[in-house]
């Protein structure tokens, strides 16, 4: 192996300065004998970083559309009002269309997601991804597996939809392209990170609503939607945008969807999952994309092999036929038999907005009407699981959604994508886009000093993660699912007007307006519970300044259920809506 230089690698005077930083005091012969074993271990880094790339043969690039005939547009403004397309470009495979589940159905994807041949923009600036200076962003040479599944299914992807700035907002004005712009109503919040795709899956729920009652409603401010699409959620990010855009997601059980090839705020939190404008086509796309992919370190024993995958939407329909048959599917009958479990720390939250309390209360009334019986459950610790979200992660997570850091546990991360230089320009430019980033930055490399926290500290948070576990593992022993709110309001104004431009709202503002919404979803990321988000009936929005009339915006109810049970929490769901829509509550 060749040997490192004193000009790349270390050479003695280095590692005395090395040593000096322990303290040890070495003799001659034990300064020699730990200088050449140290070096030896540099030199084994540089081997590996001297050979090829290498692609895993499991994430080559779809051949139904190959890399050479993948092209892409950045949409214009007139055909993207809502700011909801990053990219857009078609990917499928025809014979699948006409055989596959997806039969067709359109596609977006969340701008954080490995298409080979498309850039990848993680919703932030030119040229703090890419590798290089010919390339404001990096173009992935490979298709994350959940895109190749798609395809498989027969779904036609359309493009890659906005996301917030990194990733870092339960809001969506912080992407470096400008705010995402709620379908129901412009100027205020469509929910992150997931905003674009929120966003485009409700351009299909505006246009219905509005026809059905037959209301005036101007499309070319909404332009084309998609059927179905798929979001990330880290704290929130599937939830946060389907409650604020009045359709439907769900953060699945952990390791259930493969994260691989997908950008990552930490391995403990990560998800994929299937958004969408029925909690039927939220099964179907849990359906096409759910499995273990033999590489990612989420998946856990329970996760299902893509060969054993359940077919969750006809699992779902069964459930549904079974109780039709025996004539107990009607608005008085349906629940029967359904445990739900009111969560009293969910409806604690400080700054609930009572409107949202009072739709999350409905709700569960509703469910009595049904015939299911509800009762009121408590988790104290659910109280602290924001807190425990933060413990458990944020000493390391910059270096993993900023340095794009690898797992510990065997893994393919991509070395396309750069970590950004956090210079001076950099702290300009995110403070004003996103103070969340720059919070996160500072936050984990103070976290991360082990002279101030000892790794017990995080010893301890995992602990009590695993009690937080335990403890809704408990209360769901005694109820099939847990139902309290997803947001403590309904969509709020864009803080941000344009890319970039916070006007008078300082850091810390910023930062507990996009991620003070948290508190009933971030528990569940670290204690893996499958949770869906759905609308459950409308809340009047904050006016805006210099606006009139005070107006409506959805607010969205959670469901939360036991491990790899997304079928009973979906059917629950479906259960909710026999006796009507959650947006027919008017």
């Amino acid at each position: 192996m060749a040997p490192s230089t004193p000009e790349n690698g270390l050479d003695k005077a280095a590692f005395k300065d090395l040593v000096a930083t322990f303290g040890f005091q070495m003799t001659p012969q034990d300064e020699a004998d730990y200088f050449a074993l140290v070096k030896g271990m540099e030199d084994e880094v540089h081997e590996v970083e001297t050979l090829p790339a290498y692609i895993d043969p499991r994430l080559v690039p779809s051949v139904a559309t190959p890399v050479s005939a993948r092209t892409y547009s950045v949409p214009d403004k007139s055909d993207n009002p809502l700011n909801a397309w990053s990219h857009r470009f078609t990917l499928k495979d025809d014979a699948a269309v006409a055989t596959g589940i997806l039969a067709g159905r359109t596609v977006a994807l969340k701008d954080n997601i490995s298409v080979a041949g498309i850039p990848l923009t993680l919703g932030t600036h030119p040229y703090q991804l890419s590798t290089s200076p010919d390339m404001p962003y990096p173009v992935p040479s490979i298709d994350a597996p959940i895109v190749t599944r798609l395809v498989e299914s027969g779904g036609v992807i359309l493009g890659t939809s906005t996301c917030e700035n990194y990733c870092m907002s339960g809001l969506s004005d912080t992407s470096a392209t400008g705010p995402v712009e709620n379908p129901w109503l412009k100027g205020y919040a469509a929910g992150g990170s997931s905003s674009g795709s929120g966003a485009l899956l409700a351009i299909s729920a505006v246009k219905k609503w509005h026809q059905k009652r037959s209301l005036p409603l101007d499309e070319g401010q909404l332009a084309e939607g998609v059927d179905l699409a798929i979001g990330c959620d880290q704290g929130g990010s599937i939830r946060f945008p389907v409650a604020y855009s009045g359709v439907y997601g769900l953060k699945p059980t952990h390791g259930l969807v493969p994260y691989t090839g997908i950008g990552s705020l930490h391995p403990i939190c990560d998800y994929a999952g299937p958004m969408a404008t029925s909690i039927s086509d939220v099964a179907l796309l849990l359906s096409a994309i759910a499995g273990y992919d033999g590489i990612d370190p989420r998946a856990t024993p329970e996760t299902p092999l893509r060969k054993n995958v359940p077919a969750y939407h006809t699992l779902l329909e069964a459930a549904i036929a079974e109780k039709q048959a025996s004539g107990g599917w009607t608005p008085t009958t349906a629940g029967k038999g359904l445990r739900v479990g009111l969560l009293k720390e969910g409806l604690a939250l400080p700054k609930l907005d009572p409107n949202v309390a009072a739709v999350v209360r409905a709700a569960a009334a509703k469910f009595e009407r049904l015939g299911a019986t509800v009762v009121d459950v408590s988790a104290p610790l659910h109280s602290k699981g924001g807190a425990i979200w933060t413990a458990t992660m944020r000493g390391a997570a910059a270096d993993v959604f900023l340095a794009s850091k690898a797992p510990d546990l065997p893994a393919f991360t991509t070395t396309e994508v750069a970590a950004p230089a956090l210079t001076q320009e950099w702290f300009d430019i995110m403070t004003k886009s996103s103070p969340m980033v720059v919070t996160a930055a500072l936050g984990s490399a103070y976290m991360s000093d082990t002279a101030r926290f000892p790794h017990r500290y995080r010893s301890k948070a995992m602990a009590h993660l695993a009690q937080l576990r335990a403890a809704y593992d408990a209360i769901l022993a005694d109820v099939d699912v847990l139902l309290l709110p997803v947001t403590p309001s309904v969509g709020p104004p864009h803080t941000i007007k344009a890319a970039g431009e916070t006007g008078n709202v300082s850091a810390l503002a910023m930062y507990e307006l996009n991620l003070g919404v948290s508190d009933n979803t971030a528990p569940f990321n670290v204690t893996g519970h499958p949770a869906l988000a759905m609308p459950g009936g409308w809340a009047p929005a904050a006016t805006s300044e210099g606006s009139g009339e005070s107006k409506k915006l959805p607010v969205g109810i959670q469901l939360v259920g036991k491990h790899h049970d997304e079928v009973g929490v979906l059917l629950a769901a479906s259960i909710w809506e026999v006796a009507g829509l959650g947006l027919d509550e008017e």
